[in-house]
């Protein structure tokens, strides 16, 4: 053993995480995305093994487990489907600031049924007009007695129109982060609409809608944290929710990486296996190498992260932005090894390439991951 070596316990969480993919994910992933089946009791069955509250506290009912026991989660099962992977991901950012920032009453309320998926949890931040200036959001929050009259809407939600609960970043005070509160706002209070189904590249198998709040009255009890401390909350959830969609990139990226040693071996041209060819063997080194690199720096962060380091937000963007560039590219590459059959929908290279391209994107633009490395970087 090293140090960087995973613990016994994490290589038995690991196998646990990998078996249930390979007998429940693996095999239908490709169905789902073809007919965008939203697997609900797919979820659900993940959530019996505690994987619908990885990091809530044990004495809130979750599995209390670390970032990085998260990630090797979230990686087993983008093995099988990154979609369902990263949504289960986005499950989990929700119950945890519920339980992190959450008073009793609100815990209590909310919990019970979120951690066994019976009512799952979206995570609204973005708007149709603030995407990377996620502190310019315009949905608004106006106290009235003992609620908020809510009224605006927010963009690109995965569960959108399926899921019970929203937590949703508001503007109750001034322009800027320091306005923003954090309410917990339900699928079947009065005002609350979805926009139709988004007609997306990838992740066919969750839901993603635009949310609308049209006057709806919040309890003020349902409020996580304090009034102005929602961007605060919403960050430090996003450090957590980066880890996870590096580590369904990585896992995306290993299955097509697996999957092209194994067809490289097998498909021959000139009579001989193309694996036999010093530029496959030089294409597959390389792929090998990038995803280590950044399946290391993500194992790093992650601890990282769960110790509070101070560091931790750096280290949480530079391994999402290594991931999901590094996985992109290696399932790119994978495709190019399968030559034309990488491109028809035999084969499961296709699917998991349009799946990781929007890890790029979301949790903050890699661009923005730059942005938040830098400053820190010459904030010294």
């Amino acid at each position: 053993m090293t140090q960087f070596d995973l613990t016994e316990d994490q290589l038995q969480i690991q196998e646990m995480a990998r078996k249930f993919t390979a007998d429940a994910i693996t095999p239908h992933a490709a169905e789902w995305d073809e007919k965008h089946i939203f697997p609900k009791d797919t979820i659900r069955e993940a959530a019996e093994l505690g994987f619908g509250a990885i990091y809530v506290g044990e004495e809130s009912g979750g599995i209390g487990l670390g970032r990085l026991e998260a990630a090797l989660i979230m990686e087993a099962m983008a093995y099988g489907c990154p979609s369902t992977s990263a949504f289960i991901s986005i499950h989990n950012m929700a119950a945890w600031m519920i339980d992190r920032f959450g008073g009793d009453e609100v815990k209590q309320k909310y919990l019970p049924s979120m951690i066994p998926m019976e009512r799952m949890g979206s995570y609204c931040l973005t708007e149709p007009s603030s995407g990377s200036d996620a502190a310019a959001l315009k949905t608004k929050a106006v106290l009235d007695g003992d609620h908020y009259v809510v009224s605006g809407s927010k963009a690109f939600i995965s569960g959108g129109g399926e899921n019970e609960i929203y937590v949703t970043m508001v503007r109750t005070g001034e322009e800027g982060p320091k306005g923003i509160s954090c309410l917990l706002i339900e699928k079947d209070m009065k005002g609350v609409s979805f926009g139709a189904q988004e007609k997306k590249l990838g992740w066919h198998s969750q839901p993603t809608a635009q949310v609308n709040f049209d006057e709806v009255r919040v309890p003020v009890a349902n409020r996580v944290g304090g009034e102005g401390e929602g961007f605060r909350i919403a960050m430090m959830g996003l450090d957590g929710g980066r880890l996870n969609i590096g580590a369904c990139s990585l896992g995306g990226a290993q299955r097509c990486l697996d999957e092209a040693v194994n067809y490289t071996k097998e498909r021959k041209q000139f009579g001989t296996a193309i694996a036999d060819f010093q530029a496959t063997q030089f294409t597959l080194a390389d792929m090998e190498t990038e995803l280590q690199a950044a399946r290391y720096l993500l194992y790093v962060a992650a601890a990282k992260v769960t110790a509070n380091a101070p560091d931790k937000t750096r280290f949480a963007a530079m391994a999402k932005r290594l991931a999901t560039d590094t996985g992109s590219s290696v399932v790119d590459r994978a495709l190019q090894l399968h030559g034309g059959y990488g491109y028809l929908q035999d084969y499961p290279i296709e699917r998991f390439w349009r799946d990781l391209r929007v890890h790029s994107i979301l949790e903050g633009t890699n661009q923005i991951m730059r942005v938040i490395v830098s400053r820190d970087m010459l904030r010294q």
